[in-house]
């Protein structure tokens, strides 16, 4: 059975990243406003799941592996792409 926090903490990086790309409006403005480096941000937001997926490798449901596997996927792509 998925753990709801450990998914939380997924979904929250990956959430953070995007937002940090500009790929989720709501708090891109604020990122900006407070001054916050938003490709930084994004590629921090990366290392951690990175990491996460390298340190549970192996203890993860299909779920949580999936939901880790699609949030560095995202952040992936979106810092490929051209700000």
């Amino acid at each position: 059975m998925s753990n709801s926090d450990f998914l939380g903490l997924i979904q929250s990086l990956t959430a953070t990243g995007e937002a940090a790309l500009g790929n989720l409006n709501v708090l891109s403005g604020r990122l900006e406003r407070d001054g916050v480096n938003r490709r930084e941000t994004a590629e921090r937001s990366l290392r951690i799941l990175e990491v996460l997926a390298q340190k549970t490798r192996g203890n993860l449901d299909a779920e949580e592996a999936r939901a880790l596997t699609e949030g560095i996927h995202s952040l992936k792509l979106g810092l490929q792409t051209p700000s």
